[in-house]
């Protein structure tokens, strides 16, 4: 079951995207925010990764089946042995203290259909961390924006990474654009189409074999950290 969707008109959804893009950035914290601004300016995005979900047959079986990452969904990736992807997942949630309930709805998109695509999009978001090996500290967050943006082409990744990328410090923007762009660039462009994965279905499977299988190449570790 989906969050409430609020239907908005041309010029109502032009103003919750302006007035989300100028909270977001003077609060980057604010998740409500950021998901508004992705869901206002992400329609044709959305649009586009629907029909290639559609075109896949693992994506069509999420399309059908509807998986969400929430507690009741997933809690059997504790239960996977130490070198699967779901014993990775379950490492990177607990050692922050994440839950994956915590995301908040999508409330702005125009069907059911691209709804539950806006929601698959937030909640694999984690998955992409633990595939490609990304700390959640803000250099790691704005190299999965870029990753994001080479998958999707949402606005809002872009808008992060510019965002993301004012906000540090000279050391930190000397290592982003020298180390983790490149890197990001490149990684988000050579592996499978993400969004048509059925994540849940490979909890069991070995990590690096999933790694090599979808052509994803984790961030190397910097010489320097620098931060």
């Amino acid at each position: 079951m989906l969050g409430a969707r609020v239907q908005l008109k041309g010029w109502q959804q032009a103003a919750v995207a302006f007035g989300s893009a100028f909270g977001a950035l003077l609060d980057p914290r604010r998740a409500d925010l950021i998901a508004a601004l992705g869901e206002t300016t992400g329609k044709p995005a959305f649009e586009r990764v629907l029909q290639r979900m559609k075109n896949s047959a693992e994506g069509r079986e999420v399309l059908l089946e509807r998986p969400r990452v929430i507690s009741s969904q997933v809690s059997h990736a504790w239960d996977m042995p130490q070198n699967t992807f779901g014993a990775a997942y379950a490492r990177f949630m607990g050692s922050r203290n994440f839950s994956p309930d915590d995301r908040p709805p999508v409330r702005f998109m125009d069907t059911e259909e691209l709804a539950y695509v806006a929601t698959r999009a937030r909640e694999v978001h984690d998955f992409w961390h633990v595939l490609f090996g990304l700390p959640t500290n803000l250099i790691g967050e704005t190299a999965l924006k870029v990753i994001e943006f080479e998958q999707m082409f949402l606005p809002m990744c872009m808008l992060s990474v510019v965002g993301g990328s004012a906000r540090f410090s000279e050391k930190q923007r000397t290592l982003f654009f020298q180390h983790y762009f490149p890197w990001a660039t490149k990684a988000g462009l050579k592996c499978t189409d993400l969004m048509s994965v059925y994540y849940e279905k490979h909890f069991h499977e070995d990590l690096e074999e999933m790694r090599r299988k979808w052509g994803i190449q984790p961030c190397p570790t910097p010489k320097k950290s620098g931060v």
